[in-house]
């Protein structure tokens, strides 16, 4: 947990969730044991092949961070861990989500390589309730019950949290992307890291339409009464589309080289599509070891929302 990061795409790192377990090919070089934290504890990954764990801890003690810090951030949610993770019970990811609902100040970045659950969670009706009363709890002053009962009736999703997935090859972004399109988030976003092959993203309407989503769009997502608004629409088509697309080549020991070819046609798709296209670094045995220059030039934009 740091206040101050150096990922190029976050302020913070918020780690209620520590530990995790390989599922994909993009985890065989998982950066996490090499942290201080896991060196320190002396926590690392029982093998080396996917189904290597280091086991994963709870953090209750951790929630009350983001009250703390009274400056605005973007926050990236478990850094050292996938909050979606079968050992996470749902009850702490419901603690987790009331404190994102409590703190609108912040944004929330979270990624995972779990999406099926993320989608079935925040899809639950059940879900919201537990989450906007522990939120009402956790809120700094009883002003804030004005925004509390907003937040019952129509904000949803939380406009504040942004959920990812990370696709590192085309049979991840085609599993995994989809799902992410069908999940109730203000905004989407893709981590391609480690970058292990050429990937078409499936950026558009999960119905097919190819319709992709547009700064308009987008701001209407953060309108409270967007669910009222479109809810009727949305189950004929979603017009759900990737808000933005984040890059980058493997690091540490052992890194797996990226084709300079597979990062320009990502680019070039999120151009296209007029998706926010942040490229982070080209990897190495150490993350900044080749730079950050795409073609001459750096690429970090964010979603329109975050700039506006």
């Amino acid at each position: 947990m740091s206040d101050g990061s150096s990922i190029e795409w976050t302020d913070a790192t918020w780690s209620p969730v520590t530990g995790c377990t390989k599922i994909s090919n993009g985890c065989l070089n998982c950066y996490i044991e090499r942290t201080p934290p896991f060196r320190m504890a002396h926590r690392k990954f029982d093998k080396p092949g996917i189904g290597g764990t280091t086991g994963v801890q709870l953090h209750p003690d951790r929630l009350g961070q983001p009250f703390r810090w009274r400056k605005p951030r973007r926050i990236f949610v478990c850094s050292l861990a996938d909050l979606f993770h079968s050992d996470v019970p749902d009850d702490h990811i419901i603690d987790v989500w009331s404190v994102m609902a409590a703190t609108p100040r912040h944004t929330y970045q979270v990624l995972t390589k779990r999406p099926a659950r993320m989608r079935a969670l925040l899809s639950a009706s059940d879900f919201r309730e537990k989450v906007a009363r522990r939120a009402a709890g956790r809120m700094e002053d009883g002003d804030h019950w004005l925004d509390y009962l907003m937040f019952e009736r129509k904000a949803w999703p939380l406009p504040n949290v942004w959920g990812g997935v990370t696709a590192e090859d085309q049979p991840r972004a085609d599993q995994r992307i989809p799902i992410l399109l069908n999940t109730p988030l203000a905004v989407r976003w893709v981590s391609v890291e480690p970058m292990l092959s050429s990937i078409r993203l499936p950026m558009f309407c999960a119905c097919g339409c190819r319709k992709p989503i547009g700064v308009a769009e987008r701001e209407a997502r953060l309108n409270p009464g967007y669910l009222n608004e479109y809810q009727a629409e949305a189950a004929v088509c979603s017009t759900l589309g990737v808000d933005w697309v984040v890059l980058g080549g493997e690091s540490g020991p052992g890194a797996r080289p990226m084709d300079p070819v597979w990062a320009r046609s990502v680019r070039d798709q999120c151009v296209s599509a007029g998706v926010p296209f942040l490229f982070k670094q080209w990897g190495g045995r150490t993350p900044k070891a080749n730079g950050r220059l795409l073609d001459g030039r750096t690429w970090d934009e964010y979603p329109a929302m975050v700039t506006s």
